[in-house]
């Protein structure tokens, strides 16, 4: 992370930072990696600004295509920069945001419950789900299919209000 000291000595770490966090997750157009939570650390290294990225998945098929929209986007605001991919530790879906867990339920997407807030051990937080609808709220609700449009979801349905949804997967 950016700490205090960091952005006094070079406040523009600040702005690469927002820049990075605004990209958009390619496969969840409606968050962006910020909101994922997966920019993990930033650092001058000479005229380059190193970007620390934690990818969702260890086998995400995005994970390139977001290193290179970070680079990119920070690029075009005239800022060279390199990323670094940081594997540990690992990333889980706690790290999503508030704003993140909010847009993913927008856009009709059930967000993974926080394992820091149930306090539930490893066996019942991997176990399946109590998945709550994300447009009604009823926890009436079953698993179609283990995998949705992307390997990082699962299809649900609302048995209540009879709609179709995906369910982001817990890590």
């Amino acid at each position: 992370m950016v700490g205090t000291d960091d952005v006094i000595h070079d406040p523009s770490l600040a702005v690469v930072r927002g820049i990075a966090e605004s990209v958009p997750d390619p496969e969840l157009v409606v968050v962006t990696v910020g909101d994922l939570g997966i920019i993990r650390d930033l650092r001058r290294d000479g005229g380059v600004v190193e970007i620390d990225v934690t990818p969702t998945y260890s086998a995400c098929p995005a994970t390139l295509a977001i290193e290179l929209a970070i680079e990119t986007a920070v690029a075009k605001a005239g800022y060279d920069a390199r990323i670094r991919r940081v594997l540990a530790p690992a990333w889980t879906t706690d790290w999503i945001t508030p704003a993140g867990r909010e847009k993913l339920k927008q856009a009709g997407i059930a967000p993974p419950p926080r394992r820091a807030e149930n306090r539930q051990d490893a066996s019942e937080y991997f176990a399946r789900p109590q998945v709550a609808c994300p447009r009604c709220e009823s926890l009436d609700t079953a698993e179609l299919s283990a995998f949705g449009a992307t390997a990082c979801k699962a299809h649900y349905r609302c048995l209540s209000c009879r709609e179709p949804f995906d369910y982001f997967k817990c890590l």
